[in-house]
């Protein structure tokens, strides 16, 4: 499969192509799809768009014994999940994290298959390497104890302060997973059954009424030690000075669970489970954007796809909730309150070809700025990216050396931005590439611009354009209040009873993790 000079592609993945459902012209119903072999009485359903979320909840439908058509406006699959390659330089192109890998195994499991026959992946030694402007820098072991004595040598932090945090968010989790992570906060069962009763007395323990910032100054005596676990925000696209204390739960997932390297790149979730949803009868129609939802009364009764309806029992849209709305229900009434709220961060995004090796460095690294609470005024009140950003590079080659040339390195150089609102990206880039330039060449000792020789960029306007992400944010909503977790998007639709909606613009929330969680939670409801 070609894709197009620039694209997001899926790599050297080639999804199998399927045959479109034999359209009827005008405005009858097509009739019933070949692609999915359903018979008559099988009811049949259809996912707008190939997320990984969308590409779950294919998965399990199929399981469930529908039979499921995937519409993709893009010529590959994952949306944001996805990888390019260029001059020999292969690289992920968005996500670069993986935790939580039993959400994936699940699906195999769920499926019948053995996980290993299409998806491996290994426990990191290290989650992260860090680079302070005071000249520290040391890499974070993946095991807790010798994480805390790690930043104890080098940081001063008492150890004992560093394991006390990852019990507090161990303990967060476990308040949080079975009442809000794997059922629908819109539904009154979720609030009356035994996990809801343990949580309400514990509620206590998410410190929700303090930001997380607050909370992380309270526990640590070094601000750099702060710096470290207030960066964990970012994971859902939220400043640590105005989320609550109770997005503490997130180091759990990366030091108490672990972090994960999948071989082949993060790309591999995406084609492994494309594999699966295809081995298990769904059907990927690629550039085939849907163009509407057809309502009757209270149902969907169908999409529009190249101007030719086609009849489903099941819609579940995959696409942003607002751009669902906005876009494939213009008629619809449209939930305001819901689609109005601030966005999370986005990104801007360099991916360099290096010709040199950096043994210094490790797959995930963390070049801190010196200024913390102004490097986020920039991004949540000014709406821009300030002159000294937290530069991350992600190298999957350390992992992977058929990523690069020999004697080469994929950097994934990623800083944190502004959704989009009409900024001067053009401008903002060129300077924001030249700081990203500076400040990795002096602490390196190395002029990176004279060793790059493969470039690209991604920034909030073509994240928007590819992914239908709302403004280029990455989470959907900004969680940057107490109450962030109520006021996304249920699951489900209060209006037509046979939509559904997943991915991270939707509870319970962005990320791999959290989108396959969607999957589980929106599939469960149909029946």
């Amino acid at each position: 499969m070609q894709y197009p000079k620039n694209a997001i592609g899926a790599g050297g993945f080639v999804a199998a192509r399927r045959t479109v459902p034999e359209f009827i012209p005008g405005n009858a119903w097509p009739k019933k799809s070949s692609a999915h072999n359903s018979t008559i009485d099988q009811p049949s359903a259809v996912i707008v768009g190939a997320g990984i979320a969308g590409i779950a909840s294919a998965i399990r439908l199929a399981v469930k014994g529908y039979a499921v058509d995937v519409y993709e406006g893009n010529a590959y699959p994952g949306g944001k999940l996805s990888s390019f390659e260029i001059n020999g330089y292969r690289f992920d192109a968005g996500p670069s994290l993986f935790t939580m890998p039993q959400l994936v195994d699940d699906l195999f499991e769920l499926a019948g298959k053995k996980p290993s026959d299409y998806f491996n992946y290994q426990k990191l030694p290290e989650t992260c390497r860090y680079f302070y402007e005071d000249g520290t820098r040391f890499v974070a072991d993946a095991e807790p104890e010798a994480l805390a004595r790690t930043i104890e040598k080098y940081l001063g932090e008492p150890a004992e302060n560093v394991l006390a945090h990852l019990k507090n968010s161990a303990v967060k989790f476990e308040v949080t997973e079975k009442l809000f992570l794997h059922r629908s906060l819109h539904k009154l069962g979720t609030y009356f059954n035994r996990d809801a009763l343990k949580g309400y007395r514990n509620l206590h323990k998410l410190d929700a009424f303090r930001s997380m910032s607050a909370a992380n100054a309270s526990r640590f005596s070094d601000p750099r030690v702060v710096q470290l676990f207030n960066r964990y925000a970012t994971y859902n696209g939220s400043d640590p000075y105005q989320t609550p204390a109770t997005m503490n739960i997130i180091p759990h997932l990366e030091y108490n669970i672990g972090a994960f390297f999948p071989k082949g790149g993060m790309v591999s979730i995406t084609n492994s489970l494309v594999k699966l949803a295809e081995d298990s009868g769904v059907s990927f129609h690629y550039d085939s954007p849907v163009e509407r939802l057809l309502t009757d009364g209270k149902r969907i009764s169908g999409v529009q796809v190249n101007g030719n309806r086609i009849k489903h029992d099941v819609v579940i849209s995959n696409m942003d909730v607002v751009n669902t709305f906005r876009k494939l229900l213009p008629e619809a009434r449209q939930p305001e309150r819901v689609l109005r709220q601030p966005k999370s961060s986005s990104a801007l995004i360099f991916y360099w070809g290096i010709k040199k090796r950096f043994p210094e460095l490790g797959l995930h690294n963390i070049f801190f700025s010196q200024d913390y609470p102004t490097e986020f005024n920039h991004i949540f009140q000014q709406k821009t990216i300030g002159d000294d950003p937290t530069v991350y590079v992600n190298i999957t080659a350390k992992y992977e050396p058929g990523d690069a040339p020999t004697n080469g390195e994929n950097w994934f150089v990623m800083v944190n931005a502004p959704a989009n609102d009409g900024q001067d990206w053009d401008a903002l880039i060129a300077k924001t590439r030249q700081n990203i330039l500076t400040k990795l060449s002096r602490q390196l000792g190395q002029n990176i611009e004279n060793l790059i020789e493969a470039e690209d960029t991604l920034d909030p306007r073509l994240i928007e354009s590819r992914t239908s992400s709302s403004q280029g944010a990455l989470y959907g909503n900004s969680s940057n209040n107490r109450f962030a977790a109520f006021l996304r998007h249920a699951n489900f639709s209060r209006q037509f009873e046979n939509l559904y909606f997943v991915g991270g613009s939707v509870h319970p929330g962005g990320g791999v993790p959290l989108c396959l969680l969607s999957a589980k939670i929106a599939t469960e409801m149909v029946d």
